[in-house]
């Protein structure tokens, strides 16, 4: 059992995994301090002094005082609907959910081919699988292909 555990440990799948959330972990709070720290307060700003993450609504209070925030609302014992933490978050995961969009397109434009070079490879017109550019026979099908009907590639 050992073994097997240590083979899996090591294994570059598992060591990409763990990196990955490691580093997702860190982003999730560079994105948490990027909302909080610059984008709400300019937003508080033109809302007129707005704080979101204070917003809410007292749905029941057994004690009928006023609350201030929504955690003195629930050291009351009040029930109260957090709106807005909720546009928080929400802001936090559109801009998560857009940095990790310029990401993924970045690294899709890194791995795209350059559109100067060459192909090195073709469709078999038989059986469409793709093969090498100078083969004359297609491996998967062993259709002839290239050749014209002369015997001349």
């Amino acid at each position: 059992m050992w073994k097997e555990f240590k083979e899996f440990a090591i294994k570059g799948n598992a060591i990409d995994l763990a990196v990955g959330v490691i580093i997702g972990a860190a982003f999730g709070s560079v994105i948490a301090s990027l909302v909080k720290d610059i984008v709400m307060p300019p937003l508080g700003l033109l809302t007129g002094g707005l704080d979101f993450s204070n917003q809410f609504v007292v749905l029941k209070n057994p004690t009928g005082a006023a609350f201030a925030t929504p955690a003195e609302a629930a050291k009351a014992g009040a029930i109260t609907w957090n709106y807005g933490n909720f546009l928080t978050l929400l802001i936090n995961f559109v801009i998560v959910a857009f940095a990790i969009f310029l990401v993924v397109k970045a690294f899709n434009r890194m791995k795209r081919p350059t559109p100067n070079t060459a192909p090195v490879s073709k469709d078999c017109p038989f059986c469409l699988m793709t093969i090498p550019l100078q083969a004359t026979r297609c491996p998967h099908c062993t259709s002839e292909v290239g050749v014209t009907p002369g015997g001349a590639p």
